[in-house]
């Protein structure tokens, strides 16, 4: 087995013509080189080439030792590394390679060497007394590289760093600026690390075809956010219209309110949604036929358990059925209690869900469904 033994140099080959094979031309090399400048950091990389092949040889192996220059960034120097690798193949039986680098741009030939030759071990020659700082600049140096982590990363910092001194300016208060920076900071996070952002992307698209191809859906899905927009209001002012001062009141009593509009929406974009399956030709999910049911259930069981905790604070008044009277048969009015009002939604919401689970097992024996939505 014969092993090749590379030191690719990038953007230093203006110092040294032509590809250098041999243990005696890469020793002289090494001299002349480190007679030239001490301090060169090639220096290294040619003696961690050579003691590398030693420890090769003394393992029973045949080595080859060489030096591949290049000539700056660009194709032209990637394709000169490429033909070096080709004449040695050509004159050598060459089995696999050991590709020694100390720069991230020396990292990229590695894939050009290996759609020529096995590689079997990549050795970054980093210096001992400046371990920490090549360490640094050679991450440094892939992340900005990367473009999508580059505008994940350094946007965010440098629009922070842009709009402090100007939020300092106007709110002339370092508590407010940084405020408000830590909380775009947190938003755009979320914004990215929750996958936002891929929504997003693909919502243009989504609603292109939406109105090319005629779906319920789309109508449905723009009825809905109408309808929790006013529940979003509705509950507002109903929280707002409140002596109360604690937060968990407040909180229930426009979760209360907003509730009905909010479980209408979603059962207004589940149906359209139910009606663009059933118009296809694929068959309906199971879990999209109860659906419905199931936005009714838990809109009746939050209701009921709010409504408790409100009446139980006073803040809602409890329910007073009014007499009725048709002809011969008459009932008298009677007032629920904060228990019954409970019991009353919460069972309603127990016999809507079953009844969901009912209907979609008896819908399921005539026509076909799949077992998850799309």
């Amino acid at each position: 087995m014969s092993t090749l033994v590379v030191y690719v140099d990038r953007d230093r080959g203006g110092r040294h013509d032509g590809t250098t094979v041999g243990w005696e031309a890469v020793q002289a090399l090494v001299t002349d080189i480190g007679l030239e400048d001490p301090e060169d950091s090639r220096v290294n990389c040619l003696l961690e080439t050579l003691h590398v092949a030693r420890d090769l040889s003394d393992g029973g192996e045949e080595t080859v030792v060489a030096v591949i220059p290049g000539d700056g960034e660009g194709i032209k120097t990637d394709r000169e590394v490429a033909r070096g690798i080709d004449q040695l193949i050509g004159e050598y039986d060459l089995d696999a390679a050991v590709v020694v680098i100390d720069s991230a741009g020396d990292e990229r030939l590695v894939p050009v060497i290996e759609s020529r030759i096995r590689v079997d071990a990549v050795d970054r020659v980093v210096v001992r007394q400046s371990h920490d700082i090549q360490s640094t600049y050679y991450l440094l140096k892939q992340f900005l590289g990367d473009e999508q982590l580059r505008g994940t990363v350094l946007v965010p910092i440098g629009a922070a760093l842009l709009a402090f001194p100007i939020l300092l300016f106007l709110a002339d208060n370092v508590a407010v600026a940084l405020s408000a920076i830590v909380g775009v900071i947190g938003m755009f996070l979320l914004y990215k690390g929750l996958g936002i952002d891929s929504l997003v992307s693909r919502l243009p698209a989504v609603i292109r075809d939406g109105f090319y191809s005629g779906q319920v859906s789309l109508v449905t899905y723009v009825v809905g956010a109408g309808l929790a927009l006013i529940g979003v209001f509705a509950g507002g002012i109903s929280a707002a219209g409140t002596d109360e001062t604690a937060e968990l009141l407040i909180g229930l009593r426009f979760l209360f309110y907003s509730v009905p509009w909010f479980a209408v929406a979603a059962l207004t974009a589940a149906t359209g949604r139910l009606i663009d399956e059933l118009l296809a030709e694929d068959g309906v999910s199971s879990a999209l036929m109860n659906l419905p049911f199931g936005i009714v259930a838990v809109g009746l069981v939050v209701r009921g358990f709010t409504g408790y905790f409100l009446e139980r604070a006073d803040l809602l008044d409890p329910v007073v059925v009014p007499a009725v009277t048709a002809g011969a048969v008459s009932v008298d009015g009677f007032i629920v209690s904060i228990w019954g009002r409970l019991v009353v939604y919460v069972a309603a919401g127990i016999l809507v869900s079953l009844i969901g689970v009912a209907f979609t097992s008896r819908m399921a024996k005539d026509r076909p469904f799949e077992e998850f939505p799309e």
